[in-house]
């Protein structure tokens, strides 16, 4: 059959996944009060359990991290005790499921900040596009505060602690969020890391947070449940370096010799958070380019479908595939691939914020 190689196991790190068709983290905004995730979520969440693996939505390690409206947290007993109720239900129901921790930096506004500051980054340049504020009303971004020197251990240490309350909270592993134009990747690039400190200037410097991150939260859990999401030559927010390729390589050479679980790689060809079904043509492929420099399972991410996504597999380019809007519109998506079932097609106006309309009401096969 042409999607077998689909429904293969695969292991990453300490957790077996049955099957390689995996959940991509999604967010949803329909979190509850304080970032707390509700029965809507746990509902949600477990109605995908057949996933090989789930990816949470990002959640936000401290106030100062979070940069939408209602998405989740880790960094109080009440978000704890909430996301349990996720994990036991995905445990129940047979199902794996990896938290993704995030700071999202300039890409916030100051209505989310403690005491209405200015967000934060590694210098005072603001991303492109607009924000939103927490009632969900669009606004230009503001140019963020760049962070001082004596601050940075304090995000590693919050990294730190939302990966130890994750595991409290009955997950599986955890997922450092590297990407999607976020904190840590703000660093990464030099078109937003202007620093001249030890956190700015050359690769190595800009990859220091990053790297930084891993080791402790790799000191805290393991570094056999924990694995990282990047997001080579993505523009989210505007985002850019002067050399992705040199840059990449290095961190994803780094990653490799800390002996993670796995890498989460977002293609470039993928359209940036689902606002386009467009594809960037000619965009570089970075499964194939950094494949190499990785010594340990690949997970690649875009705009795949069933078929593609075998194929990459087969031709040895990734290990497994992360699929976002089709696990949006079918939360019985691997049975789905497996019988060649129709798929069911993801309503965007329904993507963000809301109730059960376009989360949970989704048809499963009979």
């Amino acid at each position: 059959m042409a999607h077998d190689i689909l429904f293969t196991p695969l292991r990453l790190g300490a957790i077996e996944l049955p099957h390689r068709v995996i959940m991509a983290p999604l967010t949803r905004m329909r979190s509850g009060v304080g970032g707390t995730p509700t029965p809507l979520n746990v509902e949600y969440y477990a109605q995908r359990a057949t996933a090989g693996l789930i990816f949470t939505e990002d959640t936000t390690i401290s106030r100062q991290a979070q940069g939408y409206p209602s998405v989740p947290g880790i960094f109080t007993p009440t978000q704890i005790l909430g996301w349990r109720a996720v994990t036991d239900a995905v445990h129940a129901d047979g199902g794996r499921i990896v938290m993704q921790i995030a700071h999202n930096g300039r890409n916030s506004h100051s209505s989310f900040m403690p005491d209405g500051e200015l967000p934060i980054a590694p210098s005072a340049i603001p991303p492109t596009g607009q924000a939103h504020k927490p009632n969900f009303e669009p606004v230009d971004y503001e140019t963020p505060r760049a962070l001082e020197t004596k601050e940075l251990p304090e995000i590693v240490v919050a990294f730190r602690e939302a990966a130890l309350n994750a595991m409290d909270a009955g997950f599986d592993g955890v997922s450092v969020q590297g990407g999607n134009g976020q904190l840590l990747e703000q660093f990464l690039e030099d078109g937003t890391n202007r620093r001249t400190d030890a956190y700015g200037g050359g690769i190595e410097n800009r990859a220091r947070l990053l790297l930084d991150v891993v080791d402790a939260v790799s000191g805290a859990i393991g570094a056999e449940r924990l694995g990282v999401r990047l997001s080579p030559y993505g523009q989210f927010g505007g985002i850019s370096d002067s050399d992705p390729l040199s840059l990449f390589t290095y961190v994803i050479t780094e990653l490799s010799k800390r002996r993670i679980a796995y890498l989460h790689l977002i293609e470039a060809l993928g359209s940036e958070i689902g606002l386009s079904d467009d594809l960037h043509v000619g965009a570089v492929n970075n499964a194939t380019l950094f494949r190499s420099f990785f010594d340990g399972p690949l997970i690649s991410a875009a705009a795949y479908t069933p078929e593609s996504a075998a194929a990459t597999i087969e031709a040895g380019h990734a290990d497994a595939i992360a699929f976002g809007r089709l696990f949006i519109a079918n939360p019985d998506l691997p049975e789905r691939i497996q019988r060649n079932a129709p798929l069911n097609s993801p309503n965007r106006a329904t993507f963000y914020g809301g109730g059960a309309e376009g989360y949970t009401d989704y048809p499963s096969l009979p």
